[in-house]
């Protein structure tokens, strides 16, 4: 993928990570515009309409997280949100609220920037509809039109709940996709709090799937937050 006029819009009050974000962008080929507040950021996002946002929580004219919403309500846009505040509560909140990722600072740069290029990669992936997407890592592929599911050219059979998950994170490959959101979708609205279900499927899916339950490559766990499916698209049709 190439990243050259691809456009990041950075949302932080503080000049210092402004500019370590924006050397390290145009150093990628990147485009880079930067706001410092809220009411900026939104204004900019309206009038510029980056390809992907990097965003502060901890701005001065208002919550980050009221900047999410608001965006939210005009755009979906691919939103990293990149702050210093790391308990699960506010990741969590920030990811149901429809933010793409989640990094927490001080963070690696060649971690945030694989981060940006996975979900620029999946935002080019989407074309008439998320189902035509075929996803594929090393011998595993996931064909969300056919629901089918091959590992080293074998099918792998899953339970009707187990390809519900599957389905679920391979369609936000390489975002976090939070246990609330996996539990209302898969089992419905009245088990949010079930997460034993959640953790018995995962630990099918990995089995079935050839993941290392030890240390997962395929699908990580962001503990107490939920899952992320790293797989890359590979074709539409």
């Amino acid at each position: 993928m190439t990243t050259e006029h691809r456009h990041i819009l950075v949302i932080d009050d503080e000049p210092q990570i402004r500019r370590f974000l924006r050397i390290s962008l145009v150093s990628q080929d990147f485009t880079v515009s930067e706001a410092a507040t809220g009411k900026e950021g939104l204004a900019l996002v309206a009038s510029q309409v980056p390809d992907l946002v990097l965003l502060d929580l901890g701005l001065p004219d208002m919550e980050g997280q009221r900047v999410l919403d608001e965006l939210r309500r005009i755009s979906q846009m691919p939103v990293i949100v990149v702050s210093v505040r790391e308990q699960e509560v506010e990741k969590v909140r920030a990811l149901d609220s429809g933010a793409n990722d989640y990094v927490t600072k001080p963070f690696g740069i060649q971690e945030l920037l694989a981060r940006i290029r996975a979900l620029l990669r999946q935002q080019d992936s989407v074309g008439v509809g998320s189902s035509t997407l075929r996803l594929r890592r090393a011998e595993l592929e996931i064909d969300l039109a056919a629901r089918s599911v091959t590992l080293a050219t074998r099918a792998v059979h899953l339970t009707p709940k187990e390809y519900a998950v599957l389905d679920q994170l391979a369609r936000h490959a390489g975002r976090v996709v939070t246990q609330t959101q996996l539990l209302r979708h898969v089992w419905g609205p009245s088990h949010t709090h079930d997460t034993h279900y959640l953790r018995i499927v995962i630990s099918k899916l990995r089995h079935k799937l050839g993941d290392d339950p030890h240390s997962p490559q395929l699908l990580q766990t962001e503990a107490g937050i939920g899952y992320r499916l790293l797989v890359d698209p590979v074709g539409q049709y």
